[in-house]
């Protein structure tokens, strides 16, 4: 993900407006590899000021989304996920006990579908996602 110094020029250059608000939760991304939802970014945003709400962190969120700086996930956890690696393509793995997610780098270049199941569909996009426990509720259990 980019800096924050380069997020709030390109918030700029395309006409959005950059608040403290907003720089906060470009701190909170940058080398971000967690996945944090809106909510979690929220609280901690919060806790360095107060008066931030829950839209605006939706609302910046989505910017980024537009502009191609995050990716949005719904990977089934309940809330939505903002992945700030979008440089690299990868795909997700997913703890069915706490709901961290993380990404992983798999080959899937070679899947296909066959014709006859296509039916015409064209495929713009692949999403692999992978459940399982994490070592961290592993080694709880």
């Amino acid at each position: 993900m980019k800096t924050v110094d380069e997020l709030t020029g390109r918030f700029r250059a395309e006409g959005l407006r950059v608040t403290p608000q907003r720089q906060a939760i470009f701190r909170l991304l940058q080398d971000n590899v967690e996945h944090p939802t809106v909510e979690s970014l929220y609280e901690s945003a919060r806790a360095a000021m107060p008066t931030i709400s829950l839209k605006t962190v939706y609302q910046t969120v989505h910017d980024l989304e537009g502009l191609g700086e995050v990716a949005l996930l719904d990977v089934g956890t309940g809330s939505v996920r903002v992945d700030p690696n979008v440089e690299d393509a990868h795909h997700h793995l997913i703890c069915t006990r706490c709901g961290k997610v993380r990404d992983v780098l798999v080959d899937v270049a070679s899947v296909r579908i066959p014709a006859r199941e296509r039916r015409g569909f064209t495929v713009d996009d692949v999403e692999v996602n992978f459940r399982g426990v994490c070592d961290e509720c592993a080694a709880t259990s």
